[in-house]
């Protein structure tokens, strides 16, 4: 109740701004009329400074020796509040917040005032919960915006936050730095030839206050989407205190399985099986190959990852969790999308009426 009524409060400050979104048809194809809407200047603020990622990007965008890679891109500005309930996440603020300073950074009192200060926006907000309200700020200024991992603490969330994205014209980038580790672009790109199936891991550590693999495990999941493509059927799995092990049916019968490890050894990686070869898949490979995307997308106004894409990542995540509550039965991907668009209309009439 307490996040309902913070909630009602935020919508009545934006609502004049959301009035008119409407839902996206079922296949989620977005049609920005102005794709490369691209800001003049290479500011760039953020907000949220409860993840590592914030001041990783910060040190490799404000180092003096900064590739031509990075187009004179820099961090100006940070709002520095993210979640207030996650420990491990505002434990983190004050160091973190200290740290960026450092590197030139300066600290605004609030999302507005961050607004001012930059041309384009990076949401590192670790809670995926206050990502669709801090989303839509950005988007009334006019901004566009890079979304970390994970885009939204719900798949209803996600949706409503590619409603509001094609509402102001403003396309909306959201990926996990796996998608560009070692070997993933190479079999994306048809090194092995069409990929027929792959098992992906990563470390899948839970927070309550997300889905089972919203949290971590969306990092091995986005791999595995990466190299199989969207078009899943049907998801189920198996559930334990050490690990999930979650296996999807496309809808040309291929299959991609992920393995979310909570006990023993952690680490990232998987096999992608295709018509001309086997090949691992998956290895971190940092996050400069994350940012270099992210400032390509800030330079052109083009997504790298379709709206589509990402949507039935999270709809993957969400029929996982599903499957779990079904001691493994199978979740139909298109019920829970349509559930979820439909409580995406509820929640943007919302926004739009109070």
């Amino acid at each position: 109740m307490k996040n309902q009524f913070k909630r009602r409060d935020f919508v009545k400050t934006v609502s004049a701004g959301v009035a008119g979104i409407g839902m996206m048809n079922l296949n989620f194809a977005i049609s920005f009329q102005n794709q490369n809407k691209v800001q003049a200047g290479r500011r760039i603020g953020i907000i949220g400074l409860d993840t590592s990622h914030a001041t990783a990007f910060t040190k490799a965008l404000n180092d003096p020796s900064a590739g031509p890679e990075f187009g004179g891109y820099k961090i100006t500005a940070a709002y520095p509040r993210g979640s207030s309930e996650i420990k491990s996440s505002y434990e983190r603020i004050p160091g973190y917040t200290e740290e960026v300073k450092k590197s030139g950074v300066e600290i605004a009192g609030s999302i507005e005032e961050l607004l001012t200060k930059c041309d384009v926006v990076l949401l590192e907000t670790n809670d995926g919960r206050l990502h669709l309200e801090q989303a839509l700020q950005v988007m009334k200024a006019g901004k566009l915006m890079f979304i970390d991992k994970p885009i939204a603490a719900s798949l209803t969330d996600a949706i409503a936050i590619f409603n509001a994205a094609t509402h102001y014209n403003l396309p909306v980038f959201s990926s996990s730095s796996l998608r560009y580790g070692t070997g993933t672009a190479e079999i994306k790109g048809g090194s092995i030839g069409r990929v027929l199936g792959a098992d992906t891991y990563s470390p899948a550590t839970l927070e309550r206050t997300h889905p089972d693999l919203f949290w971590y495990g969306i990092h091995g999941v986005e791999t595995l989407y990466t190299v199989m493509g969207t078009g899943c059927k049907s998801v189920s799995g198996i559930f334990t205190d050490d690990a999930d092990f979650v296996t999807g049916l496309w809808k040309d019968n291929r299959i991609g399985t992920f393995r979310g490890i909570r006990k023993g050894k952690t680490e990232y990686g998987g096999t992608a099986f295709g018509e001309k070869g086997i090949a691992q898949v998956g290895r971190y490979n940092g996050y400069n190959p994350l940012l270099e995307e992210v400032i390509k997308f800030f330079q052109t106004g083009a997504a790298p990852v379709s709206p589509s894409e990402t949507i039935e990542i999270f709809a993957f995540m969400t029929a996982a969790y599903e499957s779990k509550k079904l001691n493994g039965e199978p979740v139909l991907i298109d019920s829970v999308i349509k559930e979820a668009e439909h409580e995406a209309a509820v929640l943007m009439n919302t926004f739009k009426n109070i």
